[in-house]
Order: structure tokens, then C-alpha cells, then sequence
């Protein structure tokens, strides 16, 4: 039995958008059934991953085929069977599976039959690992709540009025010795539909506490760790203070970025557990205002028991998320300043670096330049050479006055011959200055 028939819906001689079919049958896709005292409930909840899922699905419509009932269709998400004497109304979530199972049968006396699995009233044993068993048993009014209380523990009993004293809630919390949360749902004025409604809030709340409740075993788990990690940035933080030389810097930058991927590794681990117990915290909460509660007699409500029990363990998970945000943030910021100081001290170095090659430069011009002088002496004392060579020459072949003597016209040469080194090395430094211009060196 499903809950909704969508080949039912007329539709709109417009083109629809290919989710407005599942959006608009999700509000009714878990409806409440209605209920009459007496009965017990037996409501359980698997945690299921995907693959669990997948053969949680399977098992049932095995079920459905031994119990000769109609299976669920492929792609839904709740169901209802009736089978004899029970009924079962099965519910698929992200994290966890659903069996509800109730029966009128031997249910006049409150919890006695506790546990109907060990009994053998219910065959079944779906996937996934068992995460909530709860026992609901369903009284009209002529039952009286002080003999109800007497089998709860009194010292976390809760009793209220739900659904403007349409009905009674008792409850502890506790689970019993056959490992069920027992609740007593005790019907004043409630209508079917009303009392469908306030078990069904009832298993909501025990379904979602537990989920929430997932979060701080984790958050326990990783406390060690978080301090561990807080106790590292410290020394980190102070050997960054007396770091004196590069090799220190990288070695502390280096543990910073360890100490950044392990906080984002336990970040991504702990991130969506943390981020469910919230969800269903507000899940809790939201249930809680819809019973409409109000306080009987001298009892407990559930608000405030959970208020005092319940919002602590939820409060450590969020300070453990807390904690692991402000590391991240005080590794990253130690991170960045240790990167600036890194980087400065590079600038410096490389600032003096530019300074060294400046200087070597300026001295290596003054060499260029005593070359260049050397050079221009060199050159004008070889070119006296070759104009002494041509005088001798030419005073042998008589081409010279006889009263001019072969050193006396390498003497007068002198002179040009220094004018010609200048001029070639004037030359080279115009050429090299227009080089240097054409590849923009300065």
C-alpha cells in the first residue's frame, strides 16, 4: 500500500518540470495512520549505507513475496503492509531504515510482552545495525498514570499532557532489560488520526535523538587529537618568535603545513557527522513544539529532560566543531605569516644579492675602463712601432730629406698614431653603448 498514485494526477496542459510530480507527493509521502487503544508498538531503526540499503530493499520485497502481500514500488521511500494480525509500515532515509510494527493482540497489559523479536511474533532480521528500539504501548484513559509510572525508573521518569490533553505521555528514557525505550501513550479524548499522529511524533523523537546523539562519540574520539594539535600550534607559535635564520623558518613552515592537512583531514572527517547531529537536534526540537506539551503534575516534561541531557551532548559537539574551525583559522593565519616573513626575508636577500651584483658590476666597469686605457696605450704603442718600421723604410729608400733621420719622422708620427688608438676605441664604446641600447640593458 503506497501512499499516493501519481498516474491519478490530472495534468496541466503545460510543460511541468521533471520534479514537480516527486515535490509535490513528498508532503504526503509519509502520512500518519490512525490508532486505537489498545496497542504496542515495536518501532526499530537500522543505520544503512548504501549498499545496506540496497539489500534492505531486497529483503523486504522478499517478505512481501513469503507473506503473499504487494512489495513496494521500486522507488519508494515508505510502505505499508498489513500482515494478519500486525502491520509494518516500513520508511527509507539517508543514514537509517525504519520497521514499525504494531498489533492489537495481547495488548490490554502495558509491556507484556516485551520483546515480540525473541519471541518469535516477529520474523525478521533486516540489514544494516540496529541503532533504536523502541516499545510503545497505546492505553485508553481508564488506565491510571501513577500505576502506569510504577514501571519506569523515577529518577528520569517524564509524564506530560500532549495535544491539549488529547492524550498522556510517560516515559524515562531508559532503555529496558530487553533493550527497548519503552513509552506510554495513554489516550484521553484523542481521535484515531490524533493518537496515529502523536506515536508517530513519539518515534520521531527517539529515531532523531539517537541520530543526534551519533555525534558525540565522535566528538569524544577526536578530543585527544584537537588538543594534541592546539598544543602543537603553541610550540609552533613560539619557536616561531625565536626563529633567527631561513633553515629554522622553513623547518617551522614545514610543520605548519603538516599541521594544516592533519586539521583538514580531521575537519572532512568529523564535518558531516557534526553537521547531522545538528539537523537532527533541530529535528528533536521541531517535534517537541508540535506535541504541544504541557507539564502533568509533578513530573518531568521531555523538553526539559532532554533540555538537560540531551542539548549538553549536542552543545559538546558544536564546541569540538568549534574548536577545530578556530585551529584551522590559526594555522592558516600562522601559516601566512610565516610565509610573509618567509618571502621578506627572501626579498632581502635577494634585495642584497642585487646590491652585491651592482657593486661587482661598478667594479667591473672600472676594470673595462683601465682595460680600455691599457688598451688605447697598447694600441698606439704598436702603431708607433709599425710607423717606425715604414720611417726606416722609407729613409733607406730616400724618400726622406737627408736632414730628417728615420726616429725623428717615427717621432712625429707619434702623435697621429695616438689619434688613430683613440679614434678606434671611441669607436668600439659607441658600438658597444648602441648594442647595449638595442637589448635594453642598462
Amino acid at each position: 500500500m503506497t501512499v499516493s498514485d501519481n498516474s491519478l494526477i490530472t495534468r496541466a496542459p503545460f510543460p511541468e518540470h521533471e520534479s514537480r510530480a516527486t515535490i509535490l507527493s513528498e508532503l504526503h509521502a509519509r502520512p500518519f495512520l490512525p490508532l486505537e487503544a489498545p496497542r504496542r508498538i515495536y518501532h526499530f531503526a537500522f543505520a544503512t549505507n548504501h549498499t545496506e540499503a540496497v539489500a534492505d530493499r531486497a529483503a523486504l520485497e522478499s517478505l512481501a513475496r513469503e507473506r503473499v502481500v504487494e512489495p513496494p514500488p521500486p522507488a519508494a521511500k515508505f510502505h505499508y503492509f498489513k500482515l494478519g494480525a500486525w502491520r509494518l509500515r516500513w520508511e527509507q532515509h539517508t543514514e537509517f531504515t525504519t520497521y514499525t510494527w504494531s498489533t492489537g493482540e495481547d495488548a490490554l497489559a502495558p509491556f507484556d510482552r516485551p520483546d515480540p523479536v525473541a519471541s518469535g511474533e516477529i520474523v525478521f532480521r533486516p540489514p544494516g545495525r540496529l541503532i533504536v528500539a523502541t516499545h510503545i504501548a497505546v492505553v485508553d484513559r481508564s488506565q491510571q498514570i501513577e500505576d502506569l509510572a510504577t514501571t519506569f525508573n523515577l529518577q528520569s521518569l517524564c509524564v506530560i499532557r500532549a495535544d491539549k490533553n488529547a492524550a498522556n505521555v510517560i516515559t524515562d528514557f531508559a532503555p529496558d532489560q530487553c533493550g527497548y525505550t519503552r513509552f506510554v501513550l495513554r489516550l484521553i479524548d484523542a481521535r484515531p488520526l490524533e493518537a496515529g499522529r502523536l506515536a508517530q511524533r513519539l518515534m520521531e523523537i527517539e529515531t532523531y535523538r539517537t541520530m543526534a546523539l551519533l555525534g558525540l562519540p565522535l566528538a569524544r574520539e577526536v578530543s585527544p587529537e584537537l588538543r594534541a594539535m592546539e598544543q602543537e600550534l603553541s610550540d609552533i607559535t613560539q619557536a616561531l618568535r625565536t626563529a633567527h635564520d631561513s633553515d629554522e623558518s622553513h623547518e617551522i613552515l614545514k610543520r605548519l603545513s603538516a599541521l594544516l592537512a592533519t586539521s583538514e583531514a580531521l575537519s572532512n572527517r568529523t564535518a558531516f557527522r557534526f553537521g547531522a547531529s545538528r539537523a537532527y537536534h533541530a529535528l528533536v526540537k521541531n517535534r517537541l513544539e508540535l506535541l504541544n506539551e504541557s507539564k502533568e503534575g509533578v513530573y518531568s516534561s521531555l523538553s526539559n529532560f532532554l533540555s538537560a541531557r540531551f542539548d549538553p551532548a549536542i552543545d559538546t559537539c558544536n564546541a569540538v566543531e568549534a574548536r577545530q574551525l578556530r585551529l584551522s583559522n590559526n594555522v592558516e593565519r600562522a601559516t601566512n605569516m610565516m610565509r610573509t616573513g618567509v618571502t621578506l626575508e627572501m626579498e632581502r636577500q635577494n634585495g642584497a644579492l642585487l646590491d652585491d651584483m651592482n657593486r661587482r658590476n661598478r667594479l667591473q666597469m672600472r676594470l673595462n675602463r683601465m682595460v680600455q686605457g691599457i688598451s688605447l696605450a697598447g694600441l698606439a704603442y704598436y702603431l708607433a712601432g709599425f710607423f717606425s718600421y715604414i720611417s726606416h723604410g722609407m729613409k733607406e729608400l730616400g724618400f726622406l730629406p737627408q736632414n730628417i733621420s728615420a726616429e725623428a719622422a717615427s717621432a712625429f708620427a707619434l702623435p697621429a698614431a695616438l689619434l688613430c688608438a683613440w679614434a678606434y676605441m671611441t669607436r668600439v664604446k659607441v658600438l658597444s653603448r648602441r648594442a647595449m641600447q638595442e637589448e635594453q640593458i642598462d
